[in-house]
């Protein structure tokens, strides 16, 4: 049993890793989707096996409490902000924290998940290196407490502007096809980098997890044959997720 963020769900990768997976190990892997804070948390509460998640900073703190153990890295991508294709802030090219600063000047609307994602940590640490307490503006900043893939929908139809992984902005492209309405506006900074790592539950703090099929899951999705497979997954003929195991 995994816990992961919406993005490897939403984007369709574990739909796709799971019978491969199955076929080669024997094993059934069930996972529940949701934002990397959930994700931990269920960790903690003794839930889950095994973590698929990508918040760096919060996983390390996990393992230092030791419910983590065998944190190993599987793949990446990078954040895009989006936006209209009018661009009201007028923010495509700029650097994220310029882009950031010049939507709160023209009080452009911003639909942040709000859900303790990595994404949405990730996007509050983009405000703060900007020098802005987004939670505080609360006449543009709009908190959903939903998935990437309904946040993009809602600032579409408000145009406003949002921030999600590359996957999940690939994948929305896919189902909008013609009818989309919004357009990659800030990408390519360093600071956007995504890492995906997995974690293991320990034993020695959860009783009743299974650490031998997490590793097993583990091994699996860090060898060359699956990182190849992770590498040729793709939507509108792009890579989804970059595999970095040997990292």
């Amino acid at each position: 049993m995994m816990a992961t963020t919406t993005s490897t769900d939403n984007t369709g990768l574990l739909d796709y890793l799971a019978p491969k997976f199955e076929k080669d190990t024997g094993t059934t892997l069930k996972w529940v989707a949701t934002g990397t804070g959930k994700a931990l948390k269920m960790g903690s509460n003794c839930d889950v096996d095994i973590l698929f998640v990508h918040a760096p900073a919060s996983e390390k703190k996990f393992v230092a409490t030791g419910y983590g153990i065998n944190r190993k890295q599987v793949m990446y991508n990078d954040f895009v902000i989006v936006g209209p294709k009018s661009d009201p802030a007028h923010v495509s090219g700029m650097t994220p924290s310029n882009a950031l600063n010049a939507i709160k000047s023209k009080e452009a609307k911003f639909f942040s998940r709000g859900d303790n994602s990595g994404t949405n940590k990730k996007e509050l640490s983009l405000w703060k290196d900007a020098n802005v307490d987004a939670k505080s503006q609360s006449n543009w900043y709009v908190q959903t407490g939903q998935g990437m893939l309904r946040t993009i929908n809602m600032a579409s139809e408000k145009n406003g502007y949002t921030m999600t992984d590359r996957g999940t902005w690939i994948k929305y492209m896919s189902q909008t096809g013609d009818k989309n309405t919004m357009k990659v506006v800030v990408e390519g900074n360093k600071s956007l980098f995504n890492q995906y790592s997995v974690i293991t539950i320990n034993k020695e703090k959860c009783s009743n997890v299974k650490p031998k099929l997490a590793t097993e899951f583990t091994s699996w999705v860090t060898k060359p044959a699956t990182q190849k497979v992770i590498a040729d997954f793709r939507l509108l003929g792009q890579a989804l997720f970059i595999p970095n195991a040997d990292k």
